[in-house]
Parts: structure tokens; C-alpha cells; sequence
């Protein structure tokens, strides 16, 4: 299943069919993590800001289907079933004796399903603003987020995957290089909304593995977010935590991408949260 790794420092590149995988040296007496990201960006970028957490463990970052190093998907439209499955593997190969999950935005919609299916395989879930809004459809604002992004991204879609850059990012900085935020964002506009996945609540729930989800502050809201997200991640991120059981935690300064908007402050919460589920 795995391809002979390529070294560079304590930067290794693995390919495991079908994904591309990198990985940041660590002791590997501890427990590994895999961080799955989420959509308009890959895995390097996503997560640069944690490669201090290689300190204490192995970190694995896959690169869903269609993002960053990864092949295209089958039939040219990404599925958050089918990266689930794709993460199964990877879980299965590399940390059959438990590993620390990490899904940021739509990578948590892959990671529910993946540690629904084989909690044996996971020793923590972390939730990172999942794109979780069937758990929350009950609520009027996220209701209304549904409908809105029905039409927003049928309207995305005539448009060219540069149009759609131009919508996420209108003013600041980019992710780089440009050629890969393209590809991300074609890819986006193909990809079946993870925001209307049936997500296993119960199943997370009764599952023994510590689970944590993490919301930005959102003291503030950035150009290139939809108006009103910081209520509806709110909503989604307090009603996922409360029907899986989950802790919820809060990382002030930082809107939707907390990993890189506060590294320090994310950082340290994973590693408290990692050490406390450990044990034998």
C-alpha cells in the first residue's frame, strides 16, 4: 500500500494510494495525528502552523482527492464519503494502535464518518469548525445558511474556479502557490456539499475516544466570509459538540481558521488535549 518515502530533513512525502501524504518526523513512541483539511486549500498550508507539534509526535497530512499533491477524483467530483474511506486506510496503515484525528472545516465531515466507522482506531477527535450544518438544521440561522448556500454555490458554479478565488479571497494575502489554489478551488466547485452530510451523531457519541471541538472567537469577520458566519459556526460548532458529547473549546482572536490564524493557541490546546487521552 505504501510507496518508499522521500526524505528531506525531517520532512518525509509518502504516496498511499490513492492520496498524497506528508509527514513531519516524530518520536514514534507516541501516538501520530493525521490533520485533514478542509475545502479551497490542501494540507501543507492548512496546517503549516502545527509543525511544532512534531516535537512530540509523528504528524500525518493527507491531501484530500483533487486537493494539493493528491490525484484527481474518480468521475472529477470530490466526496467526503470517499475521502473517508481514503482516511480508513491511511488510519489502518499507519497508527493501528490508535492515532489523534484532526478535521478542520469540511476535513471534519470526513473525519466523523471515518472515526464513526472504526472508533478502535482512534484515540481523539478533533473538530476544528466542522461544516457540520445538518446537526444544527434546527436552528433558524443555520437554516437559513443551508438555503443561501444552495444558491450561492449554484451560482459559483457558471462561473470560472478563478471567479470563485476571487469570491474567498477579495482582498489580503492568498494561499500559495496559485497554480494549487486553482486546482482547490475547481475542485471546490465540484465536491457534493459536506455541509449536507447526515453526519453519525450517535455513533461519535457513544464512542469511547475523547472528542473535542474547536470554534473560533470571531471577535471580528474577514472579507471573502459569507455574512453571518460567525453565528452559524457558533450554532453548528455548539450543536455538534452538545449531540456528540464533545468538549467545546475556543480559540479568541481567530475566525474560521484558528490552526492558522492563533498557532500558539491551537497548538497548545491539542497537546492538552492529546496528553489527556493517552493513557493505556
Amino acid at each position: 500500500m505504501s510507496a518508499p518515502a522521500r526524505k528531506s530533513g525531517r520532512y518525509r512525502v509518502t504516496m498511499r494510494a490513492p492520496i498524497h501524504v506528508g509527514e513531519w518526523d516524530g518520536p514514534a513512541t507516541a501516538l501520530p495525528a493525521i490533520l485533514v483539511h478542509g475545502t479551497l486549500s490542501w494540507a501543507s498550508w492548512a496546517f503549516a502552523g502545527q509543525r511544532p507539534l512534531a516535537r512530540d509526535r509523528r504528524i500525518l497530512l493527507p491531501d484530500r482527492r483533487g486537493f494539493g499533491d493528491s490525484p484527481e477524483p474518480a468521475g472529477g467530483t470530490s466526496d467526503y464519503a470517499v475521502d473517508a474511506v481514503d482516511l480508513l486506510e491511511l488510519m489502518a496503515a499507519a497508527a493501528p494502535h490508535g492515532v489523534h484525528l484532526v478535521g478542520h472545516s469540511c476535513g471534519g465531515t470526513v473525519t466523523m464518518p471515518a472515526a464513526a466507522a472504526r472508533p478502535d482506531l482512534v484515540r481523539s477527535l478533533v473538530l476544528v469548525e466542522p461544516c457540520a450544518h445538518t446537526v444544527a438544521a434546527s436552528v433558524p440561522v443555520v437554516a437559513a445558511t443551508i438555503e443561501d448556500g444552495r444558491r450561492f454555490m449554484a451560482g459559483a458554479k457558471e462561473h470560472d474556479p478563478s471567479a470563485y478565488v476571487e469570491l474567498a479571497y477579495p482582498t489580503g494575502p492568498r494561499p500559495e502557490p496559485a497554480s494549487s489554489l486553482l486546482r482547490a478551488a475547481r475542485t471546490a466547485l465540484s465536491e457534493r456539499p459536506c455541509w449536507l452530510a447526515e453526519v453519525p451523531v450517535q455513533a461519535l457519541r457513544t464512542a469511547a475516544f475523547g472528542k473535542l471541538v474547536i470554534l473560533g472567537g470571531w471577535e471580528s469577520e474577514a472579507p471573502g466570509h459569507r455574512p453571518g458566519m460567525a453565528a452559524v459556526m457558533r450554532a453548528v460548532c455548539t450543536s455538534v459538540a452538545t449531540r456528540i458529547g464533545a468538549r467545546l473549546a475556543e480559540v479568541p482572536g481567530a475566525r474560521h481558521e484558528p490552526q492558522r490564524e492563533q498557532p500558539a493557541a491551537f497548538n497548545a490546546q491539542l497537546q492538552a488535549f492529546w496528553k489527556s487521552h493517552e493513557g493505556p
